[in-house]
């Protein structure tokens, strides 16, 4: 058989808290590499304390593409995410590099590589009559309607996100198909880059507790609700918009207008956050061919290494 002669990238992917950019930047210090975040909030600019963006020396020192990318107001999607990081790609392979993508929304890493089906327009009709019945019944009725429909969209839609449970239910009823399938069902033809995937996945999951706890009081410490009463302050936000459903700006926000103590509002972040980092082990249980590696090894650098060093 020919030799694959499509040129390379690597995947490091891992739930939140994981040490992903950390290891990135490691690896960059040894392979002719360039890194582009594959996280859809920090797309946002004005989100950074409360999203683990970067710090400006850690970006001076190792840049990151497709950051700041949108205002909180605006909206970015998958396919958005697909445009600018195949762009990236492009242009990292152009300066003779390697892209490394770092990040850990699944649903971009599958839409880069597996493109994404056309989806229906929206049809008003259909909007108004789930509008009437979340009325009557409540948003978490629907819910538990897509929950039955398509489970894996419901687990990473909010019972009360109203936009995306209307536009999931109405995307179900014009296509007869759940939503979550045709946001990965490709678009047809290979993905044109040879991908070597690295997932890091704890064996135990009480470190990774114990990492979100410390790096969430660190946010904390840092002025990550300053951070979110700014944004509040703006006066053209609200908690519905996409930038400001992300773990950690959602409670803090419901945190800031109803006044709740702070343990409480702590405790409700971290349990958010560890329920995510859940959804996405189990999205990194899914992808079969990963070089799976538990962040907890201590000669990790030096395990990724070797990968590379093969794969390269």
């Amino acid at each position: 058989m020919p030799a694959d002669a499509r040129p390379l990238a690597v995947f490091l992917m891992g739930p939140t808290a994981s040490g992903k950019t950390a290891l990135a930047c490691a690896l960059r210090e040894r392979f002719a590499l360039e890194l582009v975040s594959v996280d859809s909030a920090l797309v946002y600019r004005g989100l950074d304390i409360g999203a683990a963006k970067p710090d400006a020396q850690t970006r001076a020192r190792h840049p990151h593409a497709l950051l700041d990318l949108r205002d909180p107001s605006e909206p970015y999607s998958a396919a958005d995410f697909r445009a600018d990081a195949l762009e990236a790609m492009g242009r990292i392979r152009s300066q003779g590099r390697v892209p490394l993508l770092v990040g850990g929304t699944g649903l971009y890493f599958r839409a880069l590589q597996r493109g994404l089906s056309a989806l229906p327009d929206a049809a008003p009709a259909i909007r108004a009559r789930l509008a009437d019945e979340a009325s009557a019944r409540g948003w978490p009725a629907l819910h538990a309607r897509l929950a039955g429909l398509d489970p894996a969209a419901a687990a990473r839609i909010g019972a009360n996100d109203a936009q995306r449970l209307q536009r999931a239910l109405e995307v179900i009823e014009l296509t007869g198909r759940p939503l979550s399938e045709q946001q990965t069902g490709g678009t047809g033809g290979p993905f044109p880059w040879r991908v070597l995937k690295l997932a890091l996945v704890p064996t135990e999951r009480q470190e990774l507790h114990a990492r979100i706890a410390r790096r969430f009081d660190a946010m904390l410490a840092a002025g990550f609700l300053d951070e979110v009463r700014a944004l509040r302050g703006r006066g053209d936000l609200h908690p519905d918009l996409p930038a400001l459903r992300a773990v950690g700006y959602r409670q803090a926000w419901e945190h800031l207008e109803a006044a709740t103590g702070t343990s409480a509002f702590r405790d409700k972040s971290i349990f958010a956050t560890r329920q995510l980092a859940k959804r996405q082990i189990t999205w990194l249980r899914s992808e079969m061919d990963a070089r799976v590696l538990d962040p907890e090894l201590p000669d990790l650098v030096e395990r990724a290494s070797d990968a590379l060093e093969l794969f390269l």
